[in-house]
């Protein structure tokens, strides 16, 4: 158990240490305002909370730095919130001004912001398409022999590809087929479109269209899906102007890591409420030794639909990282919410 002294000289610690990247001093200490204690007694608690496993003391200094278990233990119980500043909630509210109606842009969006507020690396885990459900179709004739095939989800993703148009389908075999396939596949989900098309509406467009064989040729391609989420990164290069990140083979390993999809959508994937703060080894990949990653899930219509998250120096501003993720997954959900209750 830790005294209120110990407890006030190591929040004093890790605050001194976020700011400067400079091992901390007991003098140092002491000049602060909010410090009575001489350096003497500072020092003797300096070292009984290195003895304790809070702090470590660098080779060749006479300072120390916060461990991790002492960045864990000033996460979980010496935080206070952080209440945005006006700057800070202008950032977030400019996700939101531009009534932007495609859930994936949003989501790039929210990502760029992030880390432009954060100087960190953003991560943002998308909705899993393959799972949402279709709520509308459509074709549009771009030129003579070729159409645009627009597919609208239940969470407001817009899938869009090009399709050839075969010259025996006329404008009005195209219209009835586009409102058969409104008709009998909304609420189908993506997955199943294509054997949905074959097992139930090739009959109906048999009866009601001309040159339907063409038609499901046309089709069937476009509404075989691939199963995908898809993670959306900015500002990886921020990391390069962080002190711990000096070493070139620690920025390569860990920009290697961020390319390896599956691993960093098995991270990100996991539903969870809240805040969750992971600190170092706490990751359980070399690469992330010296990461902290701060995470918050949100979700369209009460269902948990993705993450978003920012990875970071163990050295991060705690306290306003996790003020920023918190308010944003909070916005994100209610924005994301509205775009699938309108639809």
């Amino acid at each position: 158990m830790l005294t209120d002294r110990q407890l006030l000289i190591l929040h004093a610690i890790v605050d001194d240490y976020i700011r400067s990247a400079e091992p901390v001093g007991s003098r140092s200490i002491s000049k602060r305002d909010d410090i009575t204690f001489s350096p003497a007694t500072i020092r003797n608690d300096m070292a009984d909370l290195e003895e304790l496993g809070f702090l470590e003391k660098p080779h060749s200094s006479a300072g120390r730095i916060p461990s991790q278990k002492g960045y864990r233990y000033y996460v979980d119980n010496l935080l206070m919130p952080h209440d945005l500043t006006a700057d800070e909630e202008l950032d977030i509210r400019s996700i939101f001004n531009e009534r932007i109606q495609e859930v994936e842009t949003v989501i790039q969006h929210s990502a760029r912001v992030l880390s432009n507020m954060t100087s960190y690396i953003s991560l943002v885990l998308g909705p899993e398409m393959f799972e949402a459900k279709l709520r509308n179709i459509q074709i549009i004739p771009l030129s003579k022999g070729s159409a645009i095939l627009i597919l609208v989800t239940d969470t407001g993703h817009v899938e869009n590809q090009t399709i050839a148009v075969p010259d025996s389908i006329n404008p009005s075999d195209l219209e009835r087929t586009v409102n058969i396939l409104n008709e009998r596949l909304m609420g189908v989900p993506l997955y199943r479109l294509r054997d949905t098309l074959h097992s139930e509406v090739e009959n109906v467009l048999r009866n009601h269209v001309k040159e339907y064989k063409h038609v499901l040729h046309m089709l069937s391609p476009s509404l075989d899906l691939e199963k995908g989420e898809k993670i959306f990164y900015s500002g990886k290069t921020n990391i390069l102007s962080q002190p711990e990140f000096r070493d070139i083979d620690k920025v390569r390993m860990l920009l290697n890591m961020l390319e390896e999809d599956k691993t960093m959508h098995q991270i990100l994937r996991a539903p969870h409420t809240g805040i969750q703060v992971k600190i170092g080894q706490e990751n359980k990949l070399e690469a992330f030794d010296n990461c902290s990653l701060i995470t918050a899930s949100y979700s369209i219509g009460g269902k948990h639909m993705g993450t978003i998250g920012i990875l970071g120096p163990t050295r991060m501003e705690y306290r306003r990282v996790i003020g920023v993720v918190d308010t944003l997954s909070k916005d994100l959900t209610k924005l994301l919410t509205n775009l699938y209750q309108q639809g």
